[in-house]
């Protein structure tokens, strides 16, 4: 029997960087590349940044696993640039989309308030016969002729995807089923997303927006994992173990994503492998709790994480479409390090949405850019060194983000420059700060219990401001910041989420009904998992009641660990009533004990544990700075006091234990990390960098 291939490699796609890191399996050995992303073709980027670890000496076939965190569907949907799609929708129906519901964003006093334009406008929409009842019964049978009529009229109007969305047919998907097998015959280039696979739940919008999302990107999805699969192939990186970040934290295989169904699962790709390896990685403040801040070229990625595990949200909305599918909490704003700086209309100094992305970048990039970003004004107030980005690898033009910062900010608004950059600096601190107090009381807790752990290419520079600004004492810089979140892709397990809805009073389900609910999901998932190379019995099942009072109209998850073992039972179903009571209780303060309950629907989550990095710590006995690891000094704006003389570190050269105080820029290939005065940091047995403010 040959020797597993002993190479693990993690790539994150950012808006600037695409983010390499190759794990030894054996040594737990890293390496890191980051390279420039190629919007206009992302394969490119992970392709370029692989052939330097093959240039490095790393056989290909060496590679025995690939997992991937990729912006490409939420980036497609951002900008629109996903397929033509067509729908179907049961007859008498069509304007659900337009009508969606009484919800509204925004503000409720805008008279010009518009929603999002159709992803499957009216002249593609098609209604075909035949209706299913709320209990799964056939009252008419489906019209097999509307469907080819709609077929052929669609292929004729060029559509590239089609959405199918019949009236409960998450309770009996037959008609679907055979819309799907008539499609296949009369339109088989067609991708085709039928809601009674893609979210089988209660719910009509939620359900026909998810669909019709996963219509609208799923094109996009499987050229893009295509072409990445041929260059893997043509790099001779043959591994079956290729997967995808979903926006549960868990993975999937390739194969799952070019089977369809579950491109919705993608939408938080990127920024979800971030928070896992926050979990992961510092399991310590994972639970006590700990803030992510996920800072690169073009935005800000913030989670909350308690009790050990990011929180998650079953509902959310993106590009101000609502999807319905489990996603890990995350908030996401424009504040990167090529947000754009400008003047707004009343003369105020203001900083995004807009980004300079990774071409042409922010002016320092040299690359054209003449646009003012907050990369320009880390760099004019000395917190960047202009010749170590990426080691050396690459320079910034300090003299081209000085000008950038003349002509567009400081000039017009008559500031002296250091004043102008520190003012963008204080914007993008500023919204970050707002943001974490937004989410915290949203979650009802303080912020400032918390340890802030920030990661991205930016997000050290700019953590001890954040953190100052919200009263944090307690800052964890993981080893390799930079790359953390493609670090995070091989922290993370195969995850698959299943959901059936069936609303009945819980009193009157019986315990062998709810089990036959539970073994149809499960069955799915073994199918899935047998499709893509899993064994059943190496899959780890967790069971949830979506439960709600009679006549609410939201529900909650309810868990059903360790109940029915052997099957449920009488027991088992009372216990999960006095679990959703408490539940109730601790999210909104009371519980209606004395009402009835209804099941609206059941939840599967089955995971395949696949191996993962685990660091390994190391005795950390306290020692003084060595003189090896000073770099020299560098004057550094932190204030209107003018330049302060500034400790340079190299972090390559800090043993556990170092513990020295600031002011002081911390700076290592991937990342560079400023240390206030008033704020002192220490390196621990995992090679963390931990500022606490106020410590000597």
């Amino acid at each position: 029997m040959s020797e597993p291939a002993p190479w693990r490699l993690g790539v994150d796609v950012g808006g600037t960087h695409t983010d390499l890191v190759l794990l030894d399996s054996a040594s737990g050995d890293i390496l890191i590349e980051k390279v420039p992303s190629t919007p206009a073709s992302p394969a490119t980027a992970v392709l370029d940044g692989l052939g330097r670890f093959l240039a490095r000496g790393i056989a290909p076939e060496e590679i025995g696993f690939f997992a991937h965190g990729t912006t490409i569907t939420t980036n497609a949907l951002l900008e629109l640039r996903g397929a033509r799609v067509g729908m179907l929708i049961t007859a008498g129906y069509r304007a659900v989309q337009e009508v969606q519901s009484q919800a509204r964003d925004g503000n409720p006093f805008d008279y010009f308030f518009r929603r999002p334009e159709p992803i499957a406008p009216q002249s593609l929409t098609r209604e075909v016969g035949g209706r299913i009842d709320h209990e799964g019964n056939e009252l008419d049978p489906l019209d097999a002729d509307a469907v080819r009529r709609a077929a052929r009229s669609l292929r004729e109007a060029g559509v590239e995807s089609i959405a199918v969305c019949y009236l409960f047919s998450f309770m009996n998907p037959a008609h679907e089923a055979e819309t799907r097998r008539i499609l296949a015959e009369e339109f088989p280039e067609a991708a085709i997303s039928l809601s009674s696979v893609v979210l089988p739940r209660l719910r009509e919008w939620p359900r026909m927006s998810t669909t019709l999302l996963n219509a609208y990107l799923e094109p996009v999805l499987v050229r893009y994992v295509r072409d990445l699969a041929d260059g893997l192939d043509e790099a001779r990186v043959e591994t079956p173990q290729r997967f995808l970040m979903q926006s549960n934290g868990g993975v999937m295989p390739f194969s799952a994503a070019l089977a369809g169904g579950k491109t919705v699962h993608t939408m938080l790709s990127g920024p979800a492998a971030g928070a896992r390896a926050c979990a992961w990685l510092a399991p310590d403040e994972a639970r006590t709790g700990l803030v992510s801040l996920d800072m690169g070229g073009t935005s800000c990625d913030i989670a909350f994480i308690e009790g050990g595990a990011p929180l998650e949200v079953t509902e959310s909305e993106i590009g101000r479409r609502p999807i319905a599918v489990p996603t890990l909490d995350l908030t996401t704003i424009s504040a990167g390090g090529g947000s754009i700086a400008w003047i707004d209309g009343g003369g105020l100094l203001a900083v995004g949405p807009r980004s300079a992305g990774s071409d042409p970048g922010p002016a320092c990039y040299g690359k054209g850019g003449g646009e003012a970003t907050v990369t320009d004004a880390d760099i004019v107030c000395g917190y960047l060194n202009p010749a170590h980005l990426l080691g050396g690898a690459q320079t910034l033009d300090f003299g081209a983000a000085l000008d950038a910062l003349e002509r567009r900010i400081a000039h017009p608004l008559g500031m002296e420059i250091h004043e102008a950059a520190r003012g963008i600096r204080r914007i993008v601190d500023m919204r970050m700060a707002d943001e974490v107090r937004v989410v915290a009381a949203k979650r009802g807790v303080d912020a400032h219990d918390f340890t802030l752990l920030p990661f991205g290419g930016a997000g050290a520079v700019h953590a001890a401001a954040v953190a100052d600004e919200l009263g944090m004492r307690r800052i964890l810089v993981p080893a390799r910041p930079g790359a953390f979140s493609a670090l995070g892709l091989l922290c993370s397990d195969v995850v698959h989420d299943y959901v059936r809805s069936e609303l009945r009073p819980l009193n009157r389900v019986s315990p062998a009904h709810a089990e036959r609910v539970f073994a149809g999901l499960e069955a799915r998932a073994a199918r899935e998992l047998a499709a893509e190379g899993f064994a059943a019995a190496a899959a780890r099942h967790s069971r949830e009641f979506d439960l709600r009072y009679v006549g609410q109209g939201y529900e909650l998850r309810t868990p059903l660990d360790g109940l029915g073992l052997g099957g449920l039972d009488d027991a088992a179903m009372a216990e999960a009533r006095r679990r959703f009571d408490a539940r109730h209780a601790r999210i909104h303060g009371h519980a209606a004990t004395e009402k009835d309950v209804e099941i609206v629907s059941y939840r599967l989550r089955v995971t395949v544990e696949v191996p993962k990095y685990r660091p390994v710590g190391e005795p950390a006995a306290e020692a003084a700075l060595p003189d090896a690891a000073i770099a020299g000094e560098r004057p550094v704006h932190f204030d209107a006091g003018g330049p302060t003389e500034t400790l340079l570190v190299d972090r390559a050269l800090l043993a556990p234990g170092v513990r020295f105080a600031g002011p002081a820029i911390v700076e290592q290939f991937d990342a560079t990390t400023v240390v206030p005065a008033g704020w002192s940091a220490a390196v621990d047995g995992f090679r963390n960098l931990v500022l606490e403010r106020g410590h000597g």
